[in-house]
């Protein structure tokens, strides 16, 4: 435990004097920023005014953005460390793979969660400044979504890192990962179930093996709780899981998705030439 904790410490060391880092954290701090400026707060959709409306923008941006950044940075990780020979003196070290393996994923997290975090801390910091009401309630599940999210892109960032030889092969794989995720939500789910007469039943467990279909869900279901935007599926989730259900399925989906992800990683590390 001591060396996994030593090992996190390191790379949360090393990511913070990286210039990704400094961009990843300006664009969430940026994207709150530009919301208050532009008024959003004074506007009202389906009866969502005020932080409330700040939220529900500001969880549909970061389900673009943070998937892809904590994506790219990650797979440099394993594969980028492989390449700069750091396994020749990580041998040489009285550190075990699995504490530099669940460490390194451990200052991986820190790093990519604290800024969407404190984003958001900063937006309920400027509405009880601007004596705005706080949806507690929003504030903390859209939070425990972007953690699971963050958990669940992580585990699968190390997972192709360690699979691929070189940083430009975990890149590539990490980018296609990520964009067949973006091409499998609703709009390519609907046309091929019109075109193949598919089940309903088969394409929204096809759609709820997507995590990010799952966040965007979750997220939806806090300010429309029947779901009425995603049409007939919706009846087929809320007979399954209830909206509370749905919800509580969100983050624990993400979560041992990127943790089961993270495992293989790391049996594959462990059984991989290191060198």
């Amino acid at each position: 435990m001591k060396q996994m904790l030593l090992c996190a410490r390191l790379d949360v060391a090393e990511s913070l004097r990286a210039r990704w880092f400094q961009i990843y954290s300006l664009v969430f701090g940026g994207i709150v920023v530009l919301l208050f400026a532009f008024g959003l707060t004074e506007s009202r959709v389906l009866g969502f005014i005020g932080l409330s409306r700040l939220l529900v923008t500001y969880i549909q941006l970061t389900m673009a953005i943070l998937p892809i950044f904590v994506l790219i940075t990650t797979v440099r990780s394993v594969a980028g460390d492989r390449e700069a020979g750091v396994y020749e003196y990580l041998l040489a070290l009285p550190v075990s793979l699995g504490a530099w393996f669940w460490g390194k994923l451990i200052g991986r997290y820190a790093v990519t969660f604290a800024p969407v975090f404190l984003a958001m801390l900063f937006a309920v910091a400027w509405g009880l400044i601007d004596d705005i009401d706080v949806p507690w309630g929003m504030f903390v599940y859209y939070t425990a979504l972007l953690a699971a999210l963050a958990l669940c892109f992580l585990g699968l960032g190390m997972f192709v890192s360690t699979l691929a030889r070189t940083t430009d092969v975990a890149q590539g794989a990490a980018f296609l990962l990520w964009l067949v995720l973006l091409l499998f939500l609703d709009l390519i789910l609907l046309g091929v179930m019109i075109q193949g007469h598919i089940d309903p039943e088969l394409a929204v467990t096809v759609a709820l093996a997507n995590p990010l279909q799952v966040f965007r869900i979750a997220a939806l279901s806090m300010f429309d709780p029947q779901l009425v935007v995603l049409g007939a599926a919706a009846y087929t989730i809320l007979d399954i899981f209830g909206v509370r259900g749905f919800q509580t399925f969100a983050l624990v989906y993400p979560v041992a998705l990127g943790l089961v992800a993270a495992g293989a990683g790391y049996a594959a590390f462990r059984r991989g030439d290191l060198l």
